[in-house]
């Protein structure tokens, strides 16, 4: 049988049944150095099959001066598990790094619809708190969105006359959170 290097100057040439010699000379090795590396077979195969292509080529590079084929094939497969193990490191890295940002920001997303809540509350019982009309002039201007008109149309009064009700209720209810901020918000 021919040597490595024998075989390889012959896969420069384009000789398949060479590289198939060759293959089946450093396969199992080549394999073996993988699996050594990424510690999963299924993706050292990978790395081997393109391993091999890579050394069918680029054949012509191979140059015996400077080192045996073998050696050559070696360090090209350990390279390439190498970058692949690092190419997953990778992946992981940007995976956990997503996860991390969707746990955050499904617990921000908690803690506003608990903070809106909480808010929610607290505006709630201010807008009882101001009282009959100012309460139910707000209610239309800013929740109902009714214009001064509007609200003066459904509450049957004159269109000043709501204006000072949404007016007058705006203050209560500013100073009513205000008051409640101040007593700790809690009711």
């Amino acid at each position: 049988m021919p040597s490595l290097e024998d075989l390889l100057v012959r896969v420069q040439r384009g000789d398949k049944h060479a590289f198939s010699l060759f293959y089946d000379a450093l396969a199992p090795r080549i394999l073996g150095l993988c699996v050594h590396v990424l510690r999963d077979r299924a993706i050292a195969e990978e790395v081997t099959q393109e391993v091999f292509i890579e050394l069918w080529n680029n054949a012509s590079q191979f140059d015996a001066r400077q080192g045996s084929a073998s050696s050559w094939a070696f360090r090209l497969a350990r390279l390439r598990s190498i970058d692949r193990l690092r190419s997953w490191q990778a992946s992981q890295q940007r995976d956990d790094r997503e996860y991390r940002l969707d746990s955050a920001r499904a617990y921000s997303s908690v803690e506003d619809q608990a903070l809106t809540a909480v808010e929610h509350d607290r505006l709630s019982h201010a807008i009882i708190a101001i009282g009959e009309p100012h309460s139910t002039a707000v209610r239309l201007a800013y929740f109902g969105g009714l214009s001064s008109r509007e609200v003066a149309e459904t509450t049957g009064v004159a269109v000043g006359t709501a204006k000072t009700r949404i007016r007058d209720g705006l203050k209560k209810l500013k100073a009513a959170l205000r008051s409640d901020a101040q007593e700790g918000g809690t009711r």
